[in-house]
């Protein structure tokens, strides 16, 4: 951390991300056919190794990767030319911190399946009124009761997913007679380093599987810091990593020693693989004669649609509000499947233009980012063509793109381009729908979110706690969660908050085919080892005081910096400074 502090200048990340990149070299075949080889070969073993034996693999991961998280950090920073000491900084830690609670929550249920039982649900279960059971899994200890104060989290189980006993089905791979391995490619994403690690390791430790793993070539300068960190891996056989670009995905997907594919990224990009590329792809999909058919799964973005719902919000929650959700926005340059895409309100709702200008009265003091993802300027441009209104904040220059709302979207234009493609950059749209209630204006939503709406992975409501106080409101608040048709809904929150707890499963909603993969299918971090998750739901605070996530944080690295060293290091000692650098943010 001391490096990071005392540096005032990108210098030396420049130069570590430069010695990355240089050791990077594409695969060719010869290379690819021998990792898949030696996988194929050590396949069975991992699927029957010890659970003691792969318990010691994880405590070997976490020594490793405390020697190479700065340099991780550093790197990143480099690579999205942005600078230490500065929230982009914390965007970074917070990677590093998703990383370890992965590690030890795979570690804790690894644990318990070592003493012969499943994987221990730390809170209650119950059942909904349709008899479908519902775990509590968040705070799964102490450090979460007391560092997430006033935030749950549950996993919805598909009906009839039930153990002998009466709980959740879990951990079906680890207790089988007779485990059969499998060789897994990984298609890694190219935005959020901590999808990478998630991915490989859910195949691995979640489903038995060795994995071949490719890493997107935006972040491959990862490569070598991912080679070091996960060496416990590599030494025996069980994780390979080649580094490509489409042409290696494409010959590795169709591989014959290759038996599963996971895929973060584009939905063009899962129907690439699937069908086939250009104009042939498109129409083997058109006769229903995919190219790859076996098991694939995938989590391909989403709109995040955003529900606000209408209430007695007094001045300084539409300020805050304007702040928090002005956030969501800025982490990574907007550059993730999670970023809200389309804002809904109630139209009669008369606070809605005032939380639209706060919010923009948030980004322009925000120093814009680079937009570093590949297509970024022409996906805005296209936006923007579609959309002059647009209301741009902050300078369009040097590859920064300024925030960008567009207001007023009609939402009877279901073929609008901001209802059916995902804007990976810094920005969002807005609609309102009519309703004589805000109990109808809630069912309106769900309605617009699941019909019209684009993906299937993450949905937020936003509701004051005064209007929950309403029984007819909370009961259809409560609806909406069930009807809402995504893997994940979160209230009063990011739709990032049950990938950063990493503690509920994430996907897109069950029950999508390869025709309409909308935000893919099957489910990673299922790190309590559900059968069959339904959907993760996730509760926290409509104001959370102080909150040391707000993108204009002056020492939100430190607090990240010190949540990570929470996770690779849990004591109640680091807990406290977790607490006090909350405070001073």
């Amino acid at each position: 951390m001391e490096t990071l502090q005392r540096e005032s200048t990108s210098l030396v990340p420049a130069k570590l991300f430069a010695q990355l990149n240089q050791s990077i070299t594409t695969a060719d075949q010869r290379s690819m056919d021998a990792a898949l080889e030696t996988l194929a070969a050590k396949k069975q073993e991992w699927a029957e190794l010890p659970v003691a034996q792969k318990l010691a693999i994880l405590d070997q991961i976490i020594e490793a990767f405390q020697g190479v998280e700065e340099r991780w950090v550093l790197s990143a920073l480099a690579a999205k030319d942005t600078r230490p000491r500065t929230p982009a900084e914390g965007d970074e830690w917070v990677t590093i911190s998703i990383i370890y609670r992965l590690l030890n929550r795979l570690r804790t249920s690894l644990r318990d399946i070592g003493r012969g039982r499943r994987p221990r649900i730390p809170g209650p279960l119950r059942r909904r009124a349709n008899g479908q059971l519902v775990a509590r899994v968040l705070p799964a200890n102490i450090y979460e009761r007391i560092g997430l104060p006033g935030i749950y989290g549950d996993v919805w189980m598909q009906p009839g997913a039930e153990a002998e006993d009466g709980t959740p089905a879990r951990a079906g791979f680890y207790f089988q007679e007779k485990p059969q391995g499998q060789v897994a490619l990984v298609l890694a994403a190219g935005n959020i380093a901590s999808l990478v690690c998630g991915d490989f390791l859910h195949k691995l430790f979640v489903e038995g599987q060795v994995v071949l793993l490719k890493p997107n070539p935006v972040n491959a300068y990862l490569t070598p810091l991912i080679e070091e960190a996960f060496a416990a891996l590599i030494r025996p056989g069980y994780l390979r990593i080649i580094n490509g670009g489409t042409d290696q995905g494409h010959y590795l997907a169709e591989h014959q020693l290759v038996e599963t594919i996971h895929l973060t990224g584009a939905a063009s990009t899962y129907e690439s693989i699937v069908f086939g590329p250009g104009e042939a792809g498109a129409e083997n999909k058109r006769r229903r004669t995919p190219r790859i058919s076996k098991p694939f799964n995938a989590e391909l973005g989403n709109l995040s649609p955003v529900i606000v719902v209408p209430g007695p919000w007094t001045k300084s929650d539409i300020r805050y509000q304007g702040g928090k959700m002005g956030t969501w926005w800025v982490l990574n340059a907007g550059h993730n499947c999670v970023t809200p895409r389309v804002l809904i309100y109630h139209k009669s709702w008369d606070q809605r233009q005032a939380l639209n200008q706060s919010i923009r009265d948030f980004l322009s003091k925000v120093p814009t980012r680079l937009a570093y993802y590949p297509g970024s300027q022409r996906l805005f441009e296209r936006f923007t063509a579609a959309h002059p209104e647009a209301i741009c904040v902050g300078p369009d220059d040097d590859g920064r793109l300024p925030w960008t709302m567009i207001p007023d979207v009609d939402p009877a234009n279901t073929d609008d381009i901001a209802f059916n493609q995902e804007a990976f950059v810094s920005m969002f749209a807005e609609t309102a729908l009519e309703a004589d209630s805000v109990v109808e204006y809630i069912q309106k939503a769900v309605e617009f979110a699941n019909e019209t709406l684009w993906g299937t992975l993450v949905a937020t409501i936003v509701v004051h706690p005064r209007s929950l106080r309403d029984p007819a409101i909370k009961a259809a608040v409560g609806q909406a969660i069930a009807d809402l048709d995504y893997g994940s809904v979160v209230v009063n929150h990011w739709g990032a908050l049950p990938y950063y707890t990493h503690v509920t499963p994430w996907g897109g909603a069950p029950g999508r085919d390869m025709y309409d993969i909308q935000s893919g299918s099957g489910f990673v971090n299922n790190l309590y080892m559900f059968d069959a998750p339904q959907k993760s739901v996730c509760y926290a605070p409509f104001r959370q005081i102080p909150d040391p996530y707000m993108a204009n944080s002056t020492r939100n690295h430190e607090y990240f910096y010190r949540e990570v060293r929470l996770h690779a290091k849990p004591s109640l000692g680091n807990l406290i400074r977790v607490l006090w650098a909350a405070l001073r943010s």
